[in-house]
């Protein structure tokens, strides 16, 4: 039973509201027409006329503008990221200090057993490894009859 399903393949665009006008840019151009009400109630007429103009150059740009396929306010934050961060980045090497403690069982006489070296071989990589070889290869059987010669002797 299968089941087909729908994947998204343009995730990156943004929905529009109307015509062209996406939600971000409506937003934005909504901030900047509050800001231009509030500087219009606000301030003279020769102060509102400047005001207006800074902010429809800063709301247009925001709004519109797109540097490497990145809306401009992306590029912006990571444009004042870079300053806050250092020019020069250094490694410095820390030692960490760790202290040694001995325990009671180091004292004691530690012997070592040799373990017998056992390398486990599927059947079907054996038989494939004879085949690759031509037959010059005669697998692990063989392999051990030498080891065991080789021991006993």
């Amino acid at each position: 039973m299968n089941q087909r399903f729908i994947v998204p393949q343009f995730i990156d665009a943004e929905d529009k509201i109307f015509g062209p006008i996406t939600v971000r840019q409506f937003l934005i151009m909504v901030g900047g027409f509050l800001f231009i009400f509030i500087f219009y109630k606000t301030s003279d007429f020769g102060l509102f006329i400047f005001q207006t103009a800074i902010v429809v150059i800063a709301t247009l740009t925001f709004a519109f503008v797109k540097i490497n396929g990145a809306p401009f306010h992306l590029f912006f934050i990571n444009f004042v990221s870079t300053f806050k961060k250092p020019k020069i980045r250094s490694w410095r090497k820390e030692q960490i200090k760790v202290a040694e403690f001995k325990s009671k069982d180091e004292d004691k006489a530690v012997t070592y057993v040799k373990k017998k070296r056992i390398l486990p071989t599927s059947k079907l990589s054996e038989l494939s490894l004879i085949i690759d070889t031509g037959g010059v290869y005669k697998g692990e059987q063989a392999a051990n009859q030498v080891n065991k010669v080789y021991n006993n002797s």
